[in-house]
């Protein structure tokens, strides 16, 4: 059986792939840092929905990075876990002029 792990490493040869996973890096970190989030404050999605008065579906929608949450949402999201939300922008190798 081939692991994920395996199969990221094979594409991850595949520069089409690279671009479009590194296009979305932003998106899985986004996702990555509110699942830990609510693993730090103990909470499991049900818990997190009622604190943000929503439903579970839309927390597992928030940690899938299948959307897009506003900033509003991500304070509700920092509230209910416990956490403060803190918004930054790093740049890369490639800045614009002014």
């Amino acid at each position: 059986m081939t692991t994920v792990d395996a199969l990221h490493a094979e594409w991850m040869r595949n520069p089409e792939y690279v671009a479009a996973y590194d296009a979305l890096e932003g998106e899985f970190a986004l996702a990555a840092a509110m699942i830990e989030a609510r693993a730090k404050a103990g909470l499991t999605q049900e818990q997190l929905a009622q604190r943000m008065n929503t439903t579970q579906t839309v927390v597992a929608r928030l940690e899938s990075g299948r959307s897009k949450p506003s900033t509003r949402t991500l304070e509700r999201f920092a509230r209910a876990t416990g956490a403060r939300l803190k918004i930054s922008f790093e740049f890369s190798g490639l800045q614009a002029k002014a």
